[in-house]
């Protein structure tokens, strides 16, 4: 398995966050300003298929392995948030 490199996103917090709502509001197709960062993701109605896009893409963009299921075991925007940006963190320690 080889390591994705982060592309164009920044490894801060406020830009994953900034990502991820952005993405998210482009699968749901709201504008960004919808998403709540302390919501639920399951109660906007994410279905499994854009959770799975979604995985693909946090790998592609920020480098690291990500399961679909995440989206649902962690499950706001802004827990994601933390998890993502610990994982980009740990795997840079590396």
């Amino acid at each position: 398995m080889s390591v994705v490199e982060p592309t164009e996103v920044g490894q801060s917090p406020e830009a994953v966050r900034a990502w991820l709502v952005s993405r998210i509001a482009h699968f749901l197709k709201v504008p960004a300003e919808e998403i709540e960062p302390d919501v639920p993701l399951a109660d906007y109605g994410l279905e499994s298929v854009y959770a799975f896009a979604l995985a693909g893409e946090i790998e592609d963009t920020l480098g690291v392995l990500v399961e679909p299921t995440l989206v649902w075991d962690v499950d706001t925007v802004n827990a994601l948030t933390a998890h993502l940006t610990r994982l980009v963190a740990d795997q840079a320690d590396r």
